[in-house]
């Protein structure tokens, strides 16, 4: 128990970002999609959930208080995937991404031994990612969170993670280190999953899957193959799934656009515990192995968990594994003390 506890999928809410993009057009679209995607039901619970949590979301003191309660020592805080507003344009984006670093890394300064952040990067604007990503290593950021894709510039093809005008991105993350969190915002099965919360129960392990086969497939974990990728939601439906993916790289000339099967690329990422199953959890780390796997709680929100380590401890792991997820993976990761 010498190693602390670290919950890396915590979240943070930036008034100031909303602030930046009230008005803007552009951004009633954007709500006007995420309506149509999640459904009244949804939205009608969303918002009296997340104004119940704003003190946790905002404030460090109470935030110190529930990682107390829950048993987690030290927390990697991205803010909510709602502040990506990735239909911004090029003016815009920076102002959010330089918002959502600063205000970060401030929250985080406020209780540095127990708290870590990461920021943004416009993924819409692959041209200013690098530079924003050095902005977030610059306020002493860990690294910055990702979606799964964004809509292109002025209506172009949507960028996917596989797409070649993310490469200096990629090359510049694995040059400095940097963590890059993977949490999906919204699915693009759109209203199909209008009702029952499909939206996020269904389209977020979809995303997950989506995006992690696009930098498997198309090569860009060949090409960086340092890079340092966390998966949120135990990576989807992607590693209890990845037979398939393994015969059709066998099997269809084109799925062979990466050099290995595709399983051998998940024991190079790494991937939170959040999957709501200890079966699912004990299979996750089967397929990836016990040093890929990361505590995560998705603080503090309905989707998540109040109490990751009794999660964690239900998925009957030897003591050795137990630890290394409990927090020995996330600790040589970032690199504590």
């Amino acid at each position: 128990m010498t190693v602390p506890t670290v919950d890396i999928h915590a979240h943070l809410l930036l008034p100031e970002i909303e602030e930046a993009v009230a008005g803007h057009p552009g951004l009633a679209g954007a709500q006007g999609l995420d309506a149509r995607r999640n459904g009244p039901a949804a939205l009608a619970v969303n918002g009296p959930m997340v104004g119940a949590r704003v003190p946790r979301l905002t404030d460090v003191a109470v935030r110190l208080a529930a990682m107390d309660e829950a048993g987690v020592d030290v927390q990697l805080v991205s803010p909510s995937p709602g502040h990506y507003h990735y239909w911004a344009g090029p003016r815009l984006a920076d102002t959010v991404c330089r918002s959502a670093n600063e205000g970060t890394a401030a929250h985080c300064a406020k209780a540095p031994d127990r708290l870590h952040g990461l920021g943004l990067v416009p993924l819409q604007h692959p041209d200013l990612a690098p530079a924003l990503l050095d902005h977030a290593l610059e306020q002493g950021l860990r690294g910055v969170e990702i979606s799964s894709h964004a809509p292109g510039p002025g209506g172009t093809r949507e960028v996917e993670l596989s797409d070649p005008r993310l490469a200096p991105f990629w090359a510049r993350a694995e040059e400095k280190g940097a963590l890059i969190f993977l949490h999906p915002f919204g699915c693009t099965l759109d209203e199909r999953l209008d009702r029952w919360y499909l939206s996020n129960t269904v389209g977020q392990p979809t995303e997950n899957a989506v995006a992690l086969s696009h930098l498997i497939f198309s090569g860009v974990l060949d090409r960086h193959p340092g890079l340092k990728l966390v998966a949120a939601h135990g990576g989807g439906y992607l590693p209890t799934h990845i037979g398939r993916s393994d015969h059709a790289w066998r099997v269809r000339p084109d799925a062979r656009s990466c050099s290995r099967e595709p399983s051998s690329y998940l024991r190079r990422l790494y991937f939170d515990s959040l999957v709501h199953d200890p079966l699912v959890l004990r299979a996750l780390i089967g397929t990836v192995g016990p040093d890929r796997v990361l505590l995560g709680s998705d603080f503090p929100f309905d989707m998540g968990t109040d109490d990751p380590l009794g999660a964690l401890r239900a998925a009957g792991l030897p003591d050795h594994d137990f630890h290394a997820v409990r927090g020995g993976n996330a600790a040589a990761l970032l690199d504590l003390a």
